[in-house]
């Protein structure tokens, strides 16, 4: 028997002898075969026990008293035969690639983001109204990418901005509160508040949706929970306002992922497209608010003031960079799993916190780090237990010890060293807060 297989599989399959082989296939192959002949092929044949097999082709060579069978099979996970299982492994490859460069933007332009924010609103005290520029300026660039067909317009319709329409509102009440809390605070006190949303998220889930959690993701809110506070307390220069804002924007956002999920689900208009006309319809819905509360005058005798201190470039940059790290963010999430993304976020927020402490040197207690740093251990562990990998078990046909399927575990399970590696960052991160450069 010859098997068409994948050369990138496990070669230690592939030392199995013919006798061992050949007493295995009395319990593998149907009572109506004939019996099987081994050729002794110089080129070896490795075999991949980590996934399921399953037989494509039987073909029959010679009509010899001991005819020789050849199979060929497939991967449970694959839609094709193995043979063109090369092509794949390619194709895997540069979408990791792809993934990685959406990754580092995504960091890098978040990062960037906040600084420009926090740069703007310490000259420019106007929450609401940097709120409403950083929407516009993400609209006016995506209908002029529509209008130039750098990008495809996404066909919509009523009922579409129907349900989009609650998503937006979360979406604009945690954009603004998220900008008010930095004008009161830190940017690295609000991003520690606001790692604090899983908790929001399995307390809303449980108490409005009826839905119940394993007991490992309730257990992961005590470190979030417990490291917010943490931090809250032994915050130099705590504010209320700034407190409040963020926890906000938590709550605002997950119910904006709530109605996102319920209202969104089969529709076409995914990516980059998706955050644009929910920009829009934010826009829409945050004006009005921001002339109410803050107002043209309010406005117009603090630009003078800021003038001496920042250019409008900074204003236009600071809006320019917050459409494109959410962006970018959103074509991140039609490449991943939400998993993956929400690991990315954990990893992001650690980025803008360390770099906000280092840029803006932001006095921080040892004890104000070490919360801070047990409130985003939480927060990557709730990330792990919140969504359990599930593999369907399946058989090939002959049903035999070799062929069985392996329920593939994710390795986060299984590798003992995972956490320590995890813990020995989350230490590395808690330095830096303790002693910024």
């Amino acid at each position: 028997m010859s098997f068409s297989l994948k050369q990138s599989a496990l070669a230690a399959c592939s030392d199995v002898s013919n006798s061992v082989l050949q007493r295995r296939s009395l319990s593998c192959r149907s009572s109506i075969l004939p019996p099987l002949v081994f050729q002794n092929n110089s080129k070896r044949t490795n075999l991949s026990l980590s996934k399921p097999l399953h037989v494509s082709a039987v073909e029959i060579i010679g009509k010899d008293k001991e005819p020789v069978i050849k199979c060929r099979a497939y991967e449970a996970d694959k839609s094709q035969p193995i043979e063109a299982a090369a092509q794949e492994v390619k194709s895997e490859a540069a979408k990791r690639v792809k993934i990685g460069i959406y990754f580092a933007t995504w960091w890098a332009l978040n990062v960037v983001f906040n600084i420009y924010n926090k740069k703007v609103l310490n000259a420019y005290p106007y929450p609401w109204l940097t709120s409403t520029l950083s929407l516009a300026c993400g609209s006016l660039m995506m209908l002029i990418s529509w209008a130039t067909r750098i990008a495809e317009a996404p066909k919509t319709d009523f009922e579409f901005w129907k349900t989009l329409f609650p998503v937006a509102v979360a979406h604009t009440i945690g954009h603004v509160a998220a900008t008010v809390s930095m004008s009161k605070v830190a940017v690295s006190f609000t991003h520690i508040i606001k790692s604090g949303e899983p908790a929001f998220s399995v307390l809303v889930s449980s108490l409005l949706l009826g839905e119940s959690f394993p007991p490992a993701v309730y257990l992961s809110l005590v470190p979030i929970i417990g490291g917010c506070a943490l931090a809250a307390v032994t915050e130099l220069n705590f504010n209320m306002t700034g407190f409040m804002g963020a926890m906000i924007s938590n709550l605002a956002f997950v119910f904006r992922n709530i109605f996102s999920k319920k209202g969104m689900k089969g529709n076409s208009v995914s990516g980059m497209n998706y955050y644009a006309c929910l920009s829009m319809l934010s826009l829409v819905i945050l004006t009005p608010f921001a002339i109410a509360v803050e107002g043209p005058q309010m406005w117009a005798a603090g630009w003078e003031k800021a003038l001496s201190q920042i250019g409008p470039q900074w204003v236009a940059a600071q809006s320019i960079f917050y459409h494109l790290y959410n962006q970018v963010s959103y074509m991140s999430l039609d490449q991943i799993s939400p998993l993956t993304f929400s690991i990315g976020n954990t990893m992001k927020r650690i980025s803008v916190i360390v770099s906000s402490i280092i840029i803006f040197r932001t006095p921080v207690q040892p004890i104000n780090a070490v919360g801070a740093a047990i409130a985003i251990l939480g927060t990557f562990l709730y990330s792990q237990v919140s969504d359990p990998v599930i593999h369907e078990q399946t058989l090939c046909i002959s049903d035999c010890q070799t062929c069985r399927t392996v329920i593939d575990y994710p390795t986060r399970y299984m590798n003992k060293h995972y956490f320590s590696r995890l813990f020995t960052y989350d230490l590395h991160v808690c330095f830096w807060m303790i002693f910024p450069l």
